[in-house]
């Protein structure tokens, strides 16, 4: 007969439960324990927000929830069936089927008959359930027999069926922000019971820093990296800069994201698209986009970069920017950088033309130092009762009603010039009519 303790539990049981506790990554070991100790998605898990208000008051329905990896979707759901008293069964999408889904329901309603508790039902990939296996889901999951949470990473407008998205909440999980990342590896190094303090390892701000931003939002990459960079040195050991940089693979890039460095290689970044170099351009975008600024601010750049710098000489650059930067928000990255780097090279290969951002802040520092021009009566709205009766309108010529589409007017009432377009730009008619009136 198996030993067992005072309280009834098996001696053998418990002895293999703390070998596998021992051989779990720290990842796994760090998973938060309550609402309290997760990290991240204050927005809608924040006191008070609506999710945390759900799990509270134990009202919670099936959700899904959208995000990319290692922002603690699954984590989340733990906490749920736990907070729930329910019992959590697990699948992963990809390697389940029909059979697998129905057994599990089966064992819910049983679950319920037999002493009303409820089944927590998480669903890893759940966009990898074609239609029929989404389909065998909604009847318990309308009925209440199975709480769903669902987690994935693709668009659930896109890869989920109707039915289910009406009987699910909906929340998107954001990339963990730097700061409460650098908290949890902190937790991490400190915690003797589940974490890394039992060996003593003394780990460096730079090299903290180092993890955070290669990371890029996602805690379990975070966790899995500096639990190799502590346990490849000895115990009471220093990990540093070096050491993290080695135990990632990849090279630490000399770059403050938010300093100087910023600031100079963005400025960089814009002098080479405007200076028509598309090499240089290049160079530059790919070092934020390794050392981890934000892919849309470069979009950003690039669409200022093509109104002010390309302008009216080539407007086509605005296009290209543009769909680049709506590329980029669909796709994501790392594939977003392919429609960014067609962009930049596009604008720095682009004419240049500075002559609609020089017009605007000519015109509008006219409109905040001097008198207001009237507008001039031929051009004046000639809808109104007032306006019909006071003529205005009167003498304006419908440039349409020409062969040529356009007809000489005064459309502004003074001798002003704000474009000044040089021979890469389109030129103005109007202007050369009124040189020539001049001449």
């Amino acid at each position: 007969m198996a030993k067992q303790f005072k309280d009834g539990t098996n001696l053998f049981a418990e002895q293999e439960r703390r070998r596998l506790d021992e051989v779990k990554p720290l990842a796994e070991r760090m998973r938060p324990r309550s609402i309290d100790e997760f990290v991240g998605q204050q927005h809608f898990l924040g006191p008070g927000k609506l999710l945390r208000r759900m799990i509270e008051a134990d009202r919670l329905g099936s959700v899904v929830f959208v995000g990319p990896p290692g922002t603690g979707k699954t984590s989340l759901a733990r906490l749920i069936a736990k907070g729930s008293d329910s019992v959590m069964e697990t699948l992963n999408a990809a390697a389940a089927g029909v059979k697998d889904v129905r057994e599990i329901l089966a064992r819910a309603v049983d679950r319920i008959e037999a002493s009303g508790q409820r089944t927590v039902l998480f669903i890893d990939e759940l966009h990898r359930f074609n239609k029929a296996q989404q389909d065998v889901l909604l009847p318990d999951v309308e009925r209440g027999v199975v709480i769903l949470v669902g987690a994935t990473t693709a668009n659930p407008y896109f890869a989920l069926v109707a039915p289910l998205l009406s009987r699910s909440t909906i929340f998107e999980f954001q990339p963990i922000a730097d700061s409460e990342l650098a908290d949890l590896l902190r937790r991490a190094i400190h915690d003797s019971e589940r974490g890394l303090g039992d060996r003593s390892v003394t780990v460096t701000d730079d090299a903290i820093d180092f993890l955070v931003r290669v990371s890029d939002g996602d805690a379990r990459r975070a966790l899995t990296g500096l639990e190799v960079a502590v346990l490849s040195v000895p115990p009471e050991a220093t990990v540093d800069l070096d050491v993290a940089q080695e135990s990632v693979q990849k090279k630490a890039l000399r770059y403050d994201g938010t300093g100087d460095d910023h600031y100079n290689i963005i400025s960089a970044f814009i002098k080479s698209m405007r200076g028509g170099d598309p090499d240089a351009a290049i160079y530059w975008m790919a070092m934020m986009l390794e050392a981890g600024d934000d892919p849309r601010f470069i979009a950003r750049r690039i669409l200022i970069c093509a109104a002010e710098d390309v302008g009216t000489a080539d407007p086509q650059a605005l296009v290209v920017a543009q769909s680049a930067a709506q590329a980029l928000e669909f796709i994501g990255m790392p594939e977003g950088r392919i429609p960014l780097a067609e962009a930049a090279i596009y604008v720095a290969c682009a004419p240049k033309s500075n002559a609609c951002y020089r017009a605007i802040d000519a015109a509008l520092s006219d409109v905040r130092n001097n008198p207001s021009l009237p507008v001039p009566p031929h051009l004046r709205d000639g809808n109104s009762t007032a306006a019909r009766f006071g003529g205005k309108g009167d003498g304006y010529k419908y440039p349409h009603d020409d062969p040529d589409g356009w007809i000489a007017q005064d459309y502004l009432g003074a001798d002003r010039k704000f474009y000044q377009p040089t021979d890469r730009d389109p030129p103005s008619p109007s202007r050369k009519w009124a040189d020539d009136k001049r001449l």
